[in-house]
């Protein structure tokens, strides 16, 4: 079969061409930002690829072509040439649920965050268990070369989306997967551009109970009361729970539900930094000691060890391949560092990840440590100001704070301004600010730089800077 994708260069699109490539198939794409790490992911696996869009886009001969989301609708003139002339297309999603996953044991990984690290922890997982599993992730795991593989029979897992599928498919993409290992991590508001309130996701997330088969496994934290009004809703599906943090008397789900059910798999014990922790289940404890930092990474450490043990995997062997685990590129990953400073590159564009991601990363420093948060509130949620309330006190870890403003920014983000909360227009103010901050310190200074946007090259501009 001859396919071509519209879209090639973005992380879901790039991913499934590499996997239409294993299953035999002649791919091809064409996209507007031909741009590393994908294309060079998909040169490797020897794809080609047209820059641009055109009513030439197609190749003659192509049997389907598979279609992206960013930027493909109505009035694209690719778009409209598959329309004028009858070609057949499908969505990303649904080409994945209609000739990969339909005869595989999908493990998807849903939630509003943690998404790509715990789907990552679960491939690796699985791999070091020896069973060879498939896997697509929406970014690149350290411990693989690339970000999907085909595999062997039956384990494939996948990082599963909330976001609309299509121009023409408004559901959510990880209705298409059908898992029969279903994990739920967590469940707040975001996506503000297609989603009006928390409600609708909770709707789209309820229709994903509704396709997990009655003999498969939901696997769910206790403790967040937005996932257990989703389960409330209906659910027809054996259920497992993990909690990565003690709960009190005062915990909202307490209040919701009066009374928690037991955890199946729970942390007893941790370091500081949450760099060593004690796994729970049914009186066994185990020990884990790896090179990740946050309270954050228990809870998706938790999440990934009982779905590879729905899969097989004793959980001994699952602790034991978490302490090899390396982590996902652009979470928290070191892209500089000398003797004086380190800058770190974190995908959190959400103030519970932003939270969350800087509490790990302050507590695995020195006391005496300079931590300089630099955040571009660059998705679309973030932009539009829903958050906007949340933002001082999700950024609470750092010293410092210098925000980078966006284009098209819904509100007024001088509202953040305090005496240790900056905002600036241009990557150059950053650095200038930077420059000052670190003049005449003797503290060792560590840079947080977190966006899920381009930062408008801030990140290779400072890393020639401090070069």
């Amino acid at each position: 079969m001859n396919i071509h994708i519209l879209g090639i260069c973005g992380t879901l699109m790039g991913s499934i061409a590499i996997l239409a490539k294993e299953t035999g198939a002649q791919v091809s794409g064409s996209d507007e930002h031909i741009y590393p790490p994908m294309s060079d992911q998909l040169q490797a696996a020897g794809i080609e690829i047209y820059e641009g869009y055109s009513d030439t886009s197609v190749p003659e001969g192509t049997d389907l072509v598979i279609l992206g989301n960013a930027g493909l609708g109505r009035g694209n003139p690719a778009v409209e040439h598959l329309l004028r002339h009858n070609i057949p297309f499908i969505s990303g999603a649904e080409w994945l649920g209609t000739y990969l996953l339909r005869d595989r044991w999908v493990i998807a990984i849903a939630g509003t965050h943690g998404k790509t690290t715990t789907a990552s922890m679960v491939a690796w997982i699985l791999d070091y268990a020896g069973m060879e599993p498939g896997y697509l992730i929406g970014g690149v795991p350290q411990n693989f070369s690339v970000s999907s593989r085909n595999g062997s029979h039956p384990f494939f897992v996948i990082e599963a989306d909330e976001y609309d599928t299509s121009y023409f498919d408004r559901r959510s993409k990880f209705l298409h997967y059908f898992p029969q290992t279903l994990v739920m991590n967590n469940l707040e508001f975001d996506h503000a551009d297609i989603f009006d309130t928390l409600e609708d996701i909770k709707r789209q997330f309820h229709q994903l109970v509704r396709t997990v088969p009655e003999h498969g496994l939901i696997i769910h934290p206790n403790d967040d009361v937005n996932l257990l009004d989703v389960l409330d809703r209906g659910c027809w599906t054996e259920t497992q729970t993990f909690l990565a943090k003690p709960l009190d008397s005062h915990h909202p789900s307490v209040n919701k539900a009066e009374q928690l059910p037991q955890s199946d798999l729970s942390i007893t014990s941790t370091s500081d930094d949450f760099s060593r922790f004690t796994v729970t289940s049914n009186g066994y404890e185990l020990m884990v000691h790896w090179n990740l930092r946050g309270r954050h990474n228990l809870h998706n450490a938790l999440a990934a060890l009982s779905a590879a043990r729905h899969a097989g995997v004793p959980l001994a062997t699952g602790c034991a391949a978490l302490c090899e685990f390396s982590g996902v590129k652009r979470r928290m990953e070191i892209i500089y560092e000398n003797q004086d400073v380190v800058v770190y590159d974190d995908f959190a564009h959400h103030p519970t990840a932003i939270e969350s991601d800087l509490d790990g990363l302050r507590r695995s420093l020195q006391t005496d440590d300079l931590l300089i948060a630099v955040i571009e509130p660059a998705s679309h949620t973030m932009r539009s100001g829903i958050h906007q309330r949340e933002l001082t006190a999700a950024t609470a870890a750092a010293d410092h704070t210098l925000w980078l403003e966006p284009a098209n920014i819904g509100w007024d983000m001088q509202t953040l301004v305090s005496h240790r909360s900056h905002v600036h227009s241009t990557p150059r103010e950053i650095i200038n600010h930077l420059d000052t901050l670190f003049k005449g310190s003797t503290r060792r200074c560590h840079i947080a730089l977190m966006s899920n946007g381009s930062f408008q090259n801030l990140r290779e501009d400072l890393s020639a800077h401090l070069s």
